[in-house]
């Protein structure tokens, strides 16, 4: 039995990963395997129904999600699952019935908050049955709550929205939305919307002020205003419920935050212990406790303490965000530790709990160290001889592809080695992949700029494009290196003669050469080129200047101007 749960986690933590890479198919597979060994794991038909809806298979989103509550009843999530299936069947009643259901068992719930302001603004618009402020029922309020003539005389009376009215960026709202009801849905970010809707549709909505206290670890409450706004209900309640020792650790973890701030790490260890022995309940003790390991570079001890972390506030129904963080920075002590595979594996779970800007680009950074450090792991310069090797004799025997395929090969082996480049190009010039020859005749002249052989190879494959000007200019550079090769000698010769031989055509493909469309573009070089004609002896004073001679000399090794 333990076995199947085993393997149940790590089919559920492989659908994860493929949930958070949009491989929805591969997801449920995974998920419906996982479910197949462990039947009475709740959370894995809560992942299999968000797979389902991001699927848009919202009846089979729906069973997964009633059956997460009929395992777990008591578990908030499970109600946010089948609330948003309902939701996606145009169901609005029954999904806010099971959101308010959920938010009875688990108050902090965003998710559930959000998907039943959603619900119910999308029956403010029109877009299900009523539930008492849609239509023209009794009462005769309309289907925009934002229609009263009294709008802004109810809300700047009434003591949930009276501050609200002093804000202008508000009362800009208030006003599109009485002009646009249609704009409703755009405004649901803004938790003052929930609030003015409750005023208007005369409900209570609770919820909408409460802070997430830890949501930020280690930021220090804002300052209080001298004249605060009226308290909502909720924040008062929640202070009244602490008791004496919570109310103690919370003490002592903001002078853990204070020691840590001033890089006091070990005083900040005994605040954060302390506060975790009075409760230990609290995740967000246990994360900020990592933090000050991973400040001090006690990457294991960082990552075991996230760990408990986790145990804890899924032991406790902790906000999914703070799960989240403690997964992230579990990956970032990976990656200091250069565990890049462990790293993008923990990064990969944080995002199945809550998708982030930073994680996703921590994510996207750490696949790139992976694929280098495997590049890197692959290096292997005596194999890389050996491929080599293998390349030479089918070059031999002109079995140009087999010789490339083990000439690659090399290069992966050993992507520094200057000559293996020239002998890839060598294959493709038989091949008559020219290009493909140029780019590995560059790649060889940069790793090793004295490589005579590699100019020469360059100026054939120019050669035999046509190119005679860039051949020469290839060749010129091999017979810099080497005052005494022949090879280069001949080709630069037999460039000369074939641009001789057929000037038209020289000129023809000088003039689809972009350095010299760049030049005969350029205002003042047309202007020099008119002098020129007019004054042959102008030429004199413009070669001078060493910019403009090398421009002029390009024209005239191209067959485009002739100085006599």
């Amino acid at each position: 039995m333990g076995d199947n749960k085993a393997q149940a986690s790590s089919l559920k933590d492989q659908g994860n990963a493929e949930l958070s890479k949009g491989n929805l198919k591969e997801a449920v597979d995974l998920y419906t395997q996982a479910i197949n060994l462990d039947p009475s794991n709740h959370v894995l038909f809560s992942n299999r129904s968000a797979a389902y809806a991001k699927m848009e298979k919202y009846t089979e989103a729906l069973t997964d999600g009633e059956k997460t509550v009929s395992i777990k009843p008591d578990w908030g999530k499970g109600y946010s699952r089948k609330g948003a299936a309902l939701a996606y069947l145009s169901r609005w009643t029954e999904a806010v019935v099971v959101y308010e259901k959920g938010l009875m068992l688990d108050p902090n719930n965003q998710q559930l908050k959000d998907g039943l302001a959603d619900c119910r603004a999308k029956m403010a618009r029109g877009n299900g049955p009523s539930m008492g402020f849609g239509g023209a029922g009794p009462g005769g309020k309309m289907m925009n709550p934002f229609s009263d003539p009294n709008l802004t005389a109810r809300l700047a009376t009434d003591p949930r929205t009276r501050e609200f009215m002093n804000d202008p960026e508000y009362v800009k709202m208030v006003g599109e939305l009485q002009a646009n009801p249609n704009a409703l849905g755009t405004r649901l970010n803004d938790k003052r919307l929930l609030t003015t809707l409750s005023v208007l549709l005369g409900m209570d909505v609770g919820g909408g002020g409460a802070m997430d206290e830890d949501e930020d670890e280690f930021t220090p409450p804002p300052p209080r205003k001298k004249t605060p706004p009226p308290q909502p209900p909720k924040e008062e309640k929640m202070e009244v419920e602490r008791t004496p020792e919570q109310l103690e650790a919370l003490k002592e973890k903001e002078q853990g935050n204070a020691s840590y701030k001033k890089k006091d790490f070990k005083i900040a260890i005994e605040h954060y212990d302390k506060a975790i022995s009075l409760d230990p309940t609290e995740i967000s003790f246990l994360t900020n406790k990592a933090a000050v390991f991973y400040e001090m570079k006690e990457y294991d001890q960082c990552i075991s303490t996230c760990e408990k972390a986790i145990e804890t506030g899924r032991e406790n129904r902790a906000d999914f965000k703070l799960i989240a963080k403690a997964l992230t920075r579990i990956g970032n002590a990976y990656k200091a530790k250069k565990d890049y595979a462990n790293s993008k594996t923990f990064y990969q779970k944080a995002l199945s709990e809550h998708r982030t800007p930073e994680t996703k680009e921590a994510l996207s950074k750490v696949e790139t160290l992976l694929k280098q450090q495997e590049r890197l792991a692959y290096i292997d310069p005596t194999k890389a001889e050996e491929e080599k090797e293998k390349g030479n004799e089918f070059f031999k025997a002109g079995k140009y592809p087999e010789a490339i395929k083990h000439y690659s090969e090399a290069i992966a082996r050993n992507p520094d080695d200057a000559k293996i480049y020239s002998n890839r190009a060598a294959c493709y010039t038989k091949l008559t992949e020219f290009n493909l020859g140029l780019k590995d005749c560059d790649m060889c002249i940069k790793l090793d700029p004295d490589f005579v052989k590699a100019y020469i190879r360059k100026g054939k494959i120019l050669q035999g494009m046509r190119q005679y000007q860039k051949a020469q200019s290839a060749y010129q550079q091999a017979m810099d290196q080497d005052s005494s090769s022949q090879e280069a000698l001949d080709g630069f010769r037999e460039c000369m003669m074939a641009m001789n031989s057929d000037p038209e055509e020289v000129r023809k493909q000088a003039m689809a050469d972009p350095e010299v469309q760049q030049i005969l573009k350029d205002p003042s070089m047309r202007m020099i080129l008119e002098q020129m004609q007019s004054d042959p002896r102008a030429v004199q004073d413009h070669l001078k200047n060493p910019e403009i001679a090398a421009k002029i000399q390009k024209l005239m090794q191209s067959g485009i101007i002739s100085v006599r």
